[in-house]
């Protein structure tokens, strides 16, 4: 007589492979994956533009003559395109969380997390490969705003090399931004709750800096909390690395380090960024699938 014995799904379950180079290819398929979703769906890609464009548009031609830029003539319009554009190719980069968000939350909440699992993949593959292709939509996005703002007048005044560094920067804090996206979509239930917990946070981050307005116009305690902050950092290392800053005048208002050495201070924040949440959203997402 021979003993049944049942084994359980879990046992059952492809076992993800290891090393560096699996996860590496893991991560590029589903990468792949998701830019050609979003190739399919074109007004994703459309809606995302349409929100910076406007930005730009708007902070240009309706404040840019009554915000005055420390160290520029009174009401120069040319100095504040300068010293707006950076912060708004923040702004783009960071808003991108959401979308990261709502992606992740949209696919747990369809089950597909439950088909990867299925998968003989590394766990973390399916988090890269969202983030590393929200990182090439973000590029693209950037490419179009700045030809949007080289039409409307912002220029830059150093070399090639250096104008690349400055969208660099710019794209590895969007993609350590993307991070915490993630984790909120492993967090919350559905995509519009992570759409709306992706964004609700970013408005100050972002308002509470240098970006669109400069810090000396601040009460004092929030001159600290915008020069401090991480976002406040890759803005004004872009600034150096475009030329958009006025020769001569003082980078900080409270002598914060991040502001005396804003590109050194911007890698810092996005490797510390994604080390902390690359570590949490992975850590949720094998708890929430395990």
């Amino acid at each position: 007589m021979s003993a049944v014995t049942e084994a359980s799904p879990k046992a059952l379950a492809p076992r993800p492979r290891g090393g560096v180079v699996q996860s590496v290819r893991d991560s590029l398929v589903v990468a792949k994956r998701n830019l050609i979703r979003m190739l399919r769906i074109p007004e994703m890609i459309v809606f995302g533009l349409i929100q910076p464009i406007m930005f730009v548009v708007l902070f240009t031609y309706v404040f840019g003559g009554s915000i005055n830029v420390p160290g520029a003539p009174a009401g120069s319009a040319q100095a504040y395109r300068e010293f707006l554009m950076a912060g708004i190719f923040a702004q783009t980069v960071t808003f991108a969380t959401a979308g990261a968000g709502a992606g992740i939350a949209d696919d747990m909440h369809k089950g597909l997390i439950d088909r990867f699992r299925s998968l003989p993949m590394a766990r973390g593959a399916v988090l890269t490969g969202r983030t590393l292709a929200d990182l090439v939509q973000t590029a693209l996005t950037l490419v179009v705003l700045a030809a949007v703002a080289l039409i409307i007048g912002w220029r830059t005044h150093e070399n090639m090399g250096s104008v690349l560094a400055g969208f660099a920067l710019l794209l590895f804090l969007g993609y350590a931004f993307s991070w915490i996206g993630a984790l909120i979509g492993l967090i919350v239930r559905t995509p519009e709750a992570a759409t709306s917990g992706g964004l609700i946070w970013l408005f100050p981050l972002t308002f509470v800096s240098n970006a669109f307005v400069p810090v000396n116009g601040m009460p004092a305690f929030l001159q600290h909390i915008a020069e401090w902050n991480p976002f406040s950092a890759t803005v004004q290392a872009a600034r150096e690395l475009f030329g958009n800053t006025i020769p001569g005048r003082e980078a900080s208002v409270t002598g914060a380090w991040p502001m005396e050495h804003p590109i050194w201070a911007s890698l810092i924040w996005s490797v510390l960024i994604i080390v902390v949440f690359r570590t949490l959203a992975v850590r949720r997402y094998r708890s929430a699938t395990a």
